[in-house]
């Protein structure tokens, strides 16, 4: 995470009193999905947030830091995959 991107949450979560963001049931989950037509090549882009705390939280986040590590160690190795040609 960026010192931007934590400073917006920071920004966003003060616009909220306490008592509503508590409010948000663990386990909710939130589904964006981006216009196809302003994606390159029409790529259907779909995001979901899913709302944890706790011990759950700290799961997730592990969970997610092996899935960017295995990615950056894969990209280390292809290096030649990942330039513009």
């Amino acid at each position: 995470m960026t010192a931007e991107t934590e400073a917006e949450q920071q920004e966003s979560a003060g616009k909220y009193p306490p008592e509503l963001l508590a409010a948000i049931p663990n386990g909710t989950i939130f589904a964006y999905n981006l216009d196809e037509n302003n994606n390159a090549g029409g790529m259907k882009v779909r995001w979901k947030i899913r709302v944890a705390n706790g011990p759950e939280a700290a799961r997730w986040d592990a969970r997610q830091a092996d899935a960017i590590r295995e990615a950056l160690t894969w990209l280390r190795k292809h290096p030649q995959a990942t330039t513009a040609r």
